[in-house]
């Protein structure tokens, strides 16, 4: 709720004035603000009495850094933040809608459907930042805010932190007891797990209005938290099995983020469709508050005269208000959350348009930001490989993605869409050599409703209309429905495919299912070998190959183990003969899938250290460690020198050849800098995503941020023919100047 803000709050911070208070807690309090141009914040500060604490200053700088992992699609976007400041604070989106606990207090404990779908996009919110490796360790009802595009989790431990119901003394369990996993009210480590099991709890308020474990002192909900069984009394009967198993007390036993995602929805629909109508009128409400309100400063005589501006909020249809959660200034970071796509169409034809191809028409430009263009997209949603590891990639004249419906192009100078297959195709089956598409095709003309095999063929895409260009051969020993198929890459006219024979049991990779890389010449459709693949655990769902790149006589690639372990591995292009294969030590799968960065003599790797191997024979020609683990992001190589971010340090510029440093951004630690993607380089400038909402641009010459775009994209790829730099992320797809 809003409320008016205190004669010795201060008027500005930043570039923001403040209008509004929204809230207190014990190290700090929470305004609403807003920008010279009219953009709409949470500006959260430090209590000046602790902002020269050390360790607070520090818990607050690693609030900032976990409320950017998880970015805008699952919490609220972060604008901007001066953590060094006198008084230390974070403005945020402001989020349209109520805080859990606050939802069921007015509407009662939700339906059934309601909690399917909130615990779901909550899952999925926490699996992104489990896989950034954080955990929230105080996930609680308070702490995920109810909007009309899915929930949104927030406070990463520092507006509270102090607050009635936190424990944080010096050897003491932190967080909120009543929703502590048991491990964390030990004094435990506290793991993924333990965010499911606080998870649960937040399920069982939302379906009966009450915790697993009841109220009261906090020495008494520990002892509940760690002996005794939950009260999951008015839980619907249909989610006892899943909200049981989440709270066990042995973290093993628990479900994975994923597992439980899957079990609660199937992610159809919008997630407006699954409130009651009473919390939709209270989401109204509170956005038609916001620009309603007309900021006063108490004991400021010049102000007490403001005319209150309460006002009944009308009834709103669910369309009408996604309207207005999508186009206010609020909203615009990016909404919604979890296991779906939440989108913003600013008209009927535009939501059809989404609906139908996955891609709108570009936006109209709004003059005070410094996009070329920007479309909405819809991206598909796979479990074998992550919406959140799709790129876009320039092909002649165009530019590529995987989209809802299938593979699309747009027009890289003015976003335009040139065409849309509609044939569902997915990011893993399609590949390119810059000049030509390349896609596992599907036979419909040979397989009824009941066939789960045809042969496997090879295609080429028409860049005019996205029609078939070209059918290879079939290859009709391998079995072309089996969705786990990979086209791993393109070059010097062959295409390089993963694929497996036998049956489709749509249950994974079989152990005894016989596996081949294979190699096609892309003029003939000749097969020109193939070598056998490692066998995978019985129901795998994991893709052999990250991704791939034909170099000279060499094909590399990352290749995933059946133990989930990356390894490097380098094959003759020739006869497909392995010639060395090294392990990529602390890379998780995920982290590099579709990122392999090389030149005609090495193979560059981050995350860890940063380092150099020959292509001839594997061997380390330098290497740079950090002082993390994680260190390096994933580099990339341009004119002889290789460019990567190191983590809280700075973007360094290593000789490719020698190994030495050529090249430092001056500006250093003073700017965080995402780690998890590759820099852009251009022909003057250099382009890093910084936080979760920016895209810096580094001029080479004087190594300082001449320019600094706002986007949620969370890869990025340069067009050069187009002269842009390609964005994807938040639903968005946009271009920024590439220099």
């Amino acid at each position: 709720m809003l409320s008016p803000l205190m004669y010795d709050d201060p008027v500005q911070l930043g570039a923001y004035r403040l209008t509004a208070r929204l809230g207190s807690g014990g190290m700090g309090t929470v305004y609403l603000a807003r920008s010279a141009g009219g953009r709409t914040v949470a500006l959260k500060t430090m209590h000046a009495g602790i902002a020269a604490d050390v360790d607070f200053r520090s818990r607050f700088r690693l609030e900032i850094d976990a409320a950017r992992i998880i970015g805008g699609h699952h919490g609220a976007t972060v604008v901007d933040a001066d953590p060094i400041a006198e008084t230390p604070w974070l403005a945020t989106e402001y989020v349209l809608g109520p805080p859990l606990d606050t939802a069921v207090t007015l509407s009662g404990p939700l339906p059934e459907p309601s909690v399917r779908a909130l615990g779901a996009a909550l899952a999925g919110a926490l699996a992104q930042l489990h896989a950034s490796g954080v955990v929230h360790r105080d996930l609680k009802p308070s702490n995920v805010m109810v909007t009309a595009y899915g929930p949104k989790i927030i406070d990463f431990g520092i507006a509270r932190a102090a607050g009635d119901d936190r424990l944080t003394r010096t050897g003491a369990a932190a967080g909120t007891p009543a929703f502590m996993s048991p491990e964390q009210a030990t004094g435990r480590e506290h793991t993924p797990a333990g965010d499911v099991f606080a998870l649960a709890g937040v399920l069982t308020c939302a379906a009966t209005g009450h915790g697993p474990f009841g109220s009261g002192q906090p020495a008494d909900l520990l002892y509940r938290v760690r002996y005794a069984d939950p009260d999951l009394t008015g839980v619907p009967e249909s989610l006892l099995p899943i909200l049981t198993r989440c709270l066990t007390k042995d973290p093993g036993q628990r479900p994975t983020t994923l597992e439980l995602s899957t079990q609660l929805h199937n992610g159809q629909g919008q997630f407006a469709d699954h409130l009651p109508d009473t919390l939709l009128t209270e989401i109204a409400r509170r956005a038609a508050e916001v620009w309603q309100y007309h900021p006063y400063r108490l004991q400021a005589p010049a102000q007490e005269a403001t005319a209150s501006t309460t006002q009944s909020t009308p009834t709103m249809s669910r369309r009408r208000l996604l309207t207005i959660g999508g186009g206010s200034a609020v909203a615009v970071a990016g909404a919604g959350a979890g296991a779906w796509s939440w989108f913003r169409p600013r008209n009927q034809t535009e939501h059809d348009t989404l609906k139908t191809l996955g891609i709108s028409s570009p936006s109209p430009k709004v003059p005070d930001e410094d996009y070329v263009w920007q479309v909405q997209v819809r991206s598909p949603q796979e479990d074998l490989w992550p919406a959140a590891a799709s790129t876009p990639f320039p092909v002649g004249d165009l530019l590529a993605l995987i989209i809802s419906s299938g593979l699309a192009a747009v027009d890289p100078k003015t976003g335009q869409t040139a065409w849309t297959t509609g044939e569902l195709e997915r990011q893993w089956q399609v590949t390119t050599d810059g000049e030509e598409i390349y896609r596992i095709g599907k036979l419909k003309e040979s397989a009824g409703e009941t066939d789960r095999a045809w042969p496997l063929v090879i295609e080429t895409v028409d860049l005019t209309n996205g029609k078939l260009k070209k059918r290879f051969p079939q290859m009709n020993d391998f079995n072309g429905v089996i969705r786990e198929n990979q086209l791993v890459c393109v070059g010097d006219g062959v295409v390089y495919l993963a694929m497996g024979q036998g049956a489709d049991k749509k249950a994974g990779i079989q152990h005894d299912q016989p596996w081949f890389l294979a190699a096609l010449d892309t003029r003939t459709g000749k097969e020109l070998w193939r070598q056998r693949l490692p066998a995978r655990a019985e129901g795998s769902k994991r893709l052999h190959f990250l991704t791939g790149r034909a170099v000279g006589d060499r094909l590399v690639l990352l290749q995933e183990t059946a133990e989930g372990t990356v390894r490097v591995v380098a094959r003759n292009a020739s006869t497909g003969k392995a010639l060395w294969d090294k392990p990529m030590t602390g890379a998780k799968p995920d982290q590099v899938r579709g990122m392999l960065t090389t030149d005609d003599k090495h193979v560059y790797l981050g995350m860890g250290a940063l380092r150099a191997l020959r292509l001839s024979d594997g061997g380390e020609v330098w290497r740079h460690d950090s002082p993390r683990a994680d260190g390096f992001g994933p580099p990339a190589v341009a004119n002889g020198v290789v460019y990567a971010v190191e983590r809280n340090i700075s973007i360094k510029g290593i000789g490719a050849d020698s190994g030495d440093f050529e090249w430092l951004d001056q500006e250093g630690t003073a700017v965080a800098v995402d780690v998890t993607v590759p820099p852009v380089i251009g022909v003057e400038h250099i382009y890093v995503k910084r936080g979760s909402r920016s895209l810096r641009a580094l001029s080479l010459a004087s190594r300082r941020a001449s320019r600094v775009y706002d986007t949620t994209g969370t890869r990025f790829v340069a067009h050069d023919r187009a002269q842009v730099v390609i964005a994807l992320g938040g639903n968005s797809l946009s271009a920024f100047p590439l220099q």
